[in-house]
């Protein structure tokens, strides 16, 4: 089940998060990020946030935000963070579709990845299969941990 985030979810959040943030491959954060950060990065920079729970837990979360302001607030973005216990079973294809509906509904006609780093694979092949393309590409844009210096991908798609 998809829901909005409440208050009390914080730490559910958190939890979910901070590990992604930690190993420091698919986000433009630092690696150290405090909790309060994470949380103001994901929660109140955000429109919306949503959460995905499976048993009672929250195993997923995803934000909704205006991309750019004035002219350009018809677009939006997301991000998308699922818990390692529940990756591999279709829910950040679920938490896209759910996202997909949710900015249609607040009046988006476009969502847009800024920084789609190009190791991550299995997100790229999600969001292609949800009808993004691959529209620019940032050159030795992130510093990937493991990797090097790896593109960074700009993602986008109508709605």
């Amino acid at each position: 089940m998809i829901r909005p985030a409440f208050a009390t979810d914080r730490d559910a959040i958190w939890k979910v998060i901070k590990p992604v943030f930690r190993e420091g491959t698919t986000y433009a954060v630092d690696r150290k990020i405090s909790r309060q950060q994470a949380m103001e990065y994901w929660l109140e920079s955000s429109r919306e946030c949503y959460v995905a729970e499976a048993g009672g837990n929250v195993v997923g979360t995803y934000y909704l935000r205006t991309n750019h302001a004035g002219g350009g607030s018809h677009v939006c973005n997301c991000g998308y963070i699922v818990s390692a216990a529940a990756r591999g079973k279709g829910l950040a294809s679920q938490m896209c579709k759910h996202s997909l509906s949710e900015a249609r509904a607040l009046g988006y006609r476009a969502m847009q990845f800024n920084f789609v780093v190009e190791t991550n694979t299995g997100a790229i092949a999600i969001w292609e299969r949800h009808g993004f393309e691959v529209i620019g590409r940032s050159p030795k844009a992130f510093d990937h941990p493991d990797r090097g210096l790896v593109d960074a991908l700009l993602m986008h798609r109508e709605l």
